[in-house]
């Protein structure tokens, strides 16, 4: 088999047994990475992701799954502990774990439990998860990368998801800060701000965006699948953006594109 860039390299994709995650879980596992995958579930039930990672790598990597919550410091360390024991090392750390807003209330009628259950997943858990496992990346060899999957919804605002919306935008600012922390250190940090994408998420309003997307809402006039996110995911993780820290790549079809007649 050909060098892959991941061959003898590790990567944590959080929040990786459906959706977005899962995509870029099992891509990398098929770039030769160690893949640690996570999720809230039991094992059991994340079994045929991590089967799919495992066919994915060919053998040459070795696949895990650990549960662990992120937006608790419990499940913060034990997938520290996790990655440590198993990998020793850290190549890739890839925060996609979030929740969206339930129901999908008013910002006015938001409650502070609600509020914060949102903000510690979306972001707390992943700020804090990067400070823990920047201290395994720096003492790395060679390129390693963070990826902080964001949204649209960092520069939208949706005022029946305001709590989803402050997370996303806090995390566009914690990757110029993490970028700007570890540079010298030769940690890469991105944020990639998906789009429409075609998951467990967006079902709900699938008839919603299928008529703003035929409408002519998106410029590239499709749905995003979460392999489009995968792939981008991995053009960071090859290597392809090594001369660039703190950037943002929009994987949302052209939506942020201004189009108004001037």
């Amino acid at each position: 088999m050909a060098d892959r860039a991941g061959d003898g390299k590790a990567a944590l994709v959080t929040g990786s047994t459906a959706g977005i995650g899962r995509a870029i879980a099992l891509a990398l596992a098929a770039e030769g990475f160690s893949v640690a995958l996570n999720g809230r579930r039991p094992e059991a039930e994340a079994e045929e992701v991590l089967a799919g990672a495992r066919r994915a790598c060919g053998g040459s990597g070795t696949c895990m799954y650990v549960r662990a919550d992120v937006s608790g410091e419990e499940g913060r360390e034990a997938l520290f502990e996790a990655v440590r024991s198993r990998f020793g090392r850290l190549d890739v750390l890839v925060n996609n774990a979030g929740v969206t807003t339930g129901g999908r209330r008013d910002m006015l009628e938001l409650t502070e439990e609600a509020m914060l259950g949102v903000l510690r997943t979306n972001l707390v858990g992943p700020f804090l998860l990067g400070s823990r496992f920047a201290e395994l990346m720096m003492k790395g060899e060679g390129a390693r990368y963070m990826v902080n999957i964001s949204s649209i919804s960092a520069y939208l605002p949706s005022v029946n998801r305001a709590d989803y919306c402050i997370s996303k935008a806090g995390m566009a600012m914690m990757t110029k800060l993490f970028a700007a922390r570890l540079a010298p250190h030769g940690v890469r940090v991105f944020e990639i701000r998906p789009g429409i994408i075609r998951t467990g998420m967006t079902a709900p309003v699938a008839a919603k965006y299928d008529t703003l997307i035929g409408g002519g809402l998106l410029p590239l006039g499709r749905w995003g699948e979460p392999e489009d996110v995968a792939r981008a995911v991995l053009a960071v993780a090859r290597g392809h953006h090594d001369y660039t820290t703190g950037e943002v790549i929009n994987v949302d079809g052209g939506f942020h594109i201004s189009r108004g007649a001037l």
